[in-house]
């Protein structure tokens, strides 16, 4: 259970359509059919299960980037590890190394950040075992994955 432990995640979402998205201020964004990955983190109050709540619904005041994403896609699992440590960062830059990987849209989700982005695509789901064999186990704690759909 994950409560409301602290944490870092990665939403794995799919697409169907290639619509012409406005994702706030930062600009259009064409979606292709496939997969989508976004990396977060949940350190403040409610953790990471409180944002992962939010990000199940479609927010209708969206946020943050990864709101208006969600209007389009569709969230089939989470990846995440309690840890207070902020390890988003490491995390995007695993994704942005994987094979097949893509970045759709330059500063999604990493406007307070040196990240290039927070979200990626592929056109296959990525695997979570190939992901944590990139990340390392050196001081991490294992990577779980919570299935949506």
């Amino acid at each position: 259970m994950i409560g409301s432990r602290r944490g870092t995640y990665s939403l794995i979402l799919s697409c169907r359509t290639n619509p012409i998205i406005q994702v706030g201020q930062l600009g259009g964004l064409r979606l292709q059919p496939g997969f989508y990955v976004y990396v977060g983190s949940a350190l403040g109050p409610g953790g990471i299960a409180a944002r992962v709540a939010h990000h199940e619904r479609v927010s209708r005041r969206p946020r943050w980037h990864i709101d208006y994403l969600r209007a389009h896609t569709q969230l089939g699992q989470v990846w995440y590890t309690c840890d207070p440590v902020r390890r988003e960062h490491q995390w995007a830059d695993v994704f942005k190394q994987a094979r097949g990987a893509s970045i759709p849209m330059v500063g999604f989700g990493s406007s307070d950040c040196n990240c290039m982005s927070h979200l990626f695509r592929f056109e296959t789901r990525p695997s979570p075992g190939s992901f944590w064999r990139r990340l390392g186990t050196t001081g991490m704690p294992p990577v779980k994955r919570l299935v949506i759909t």
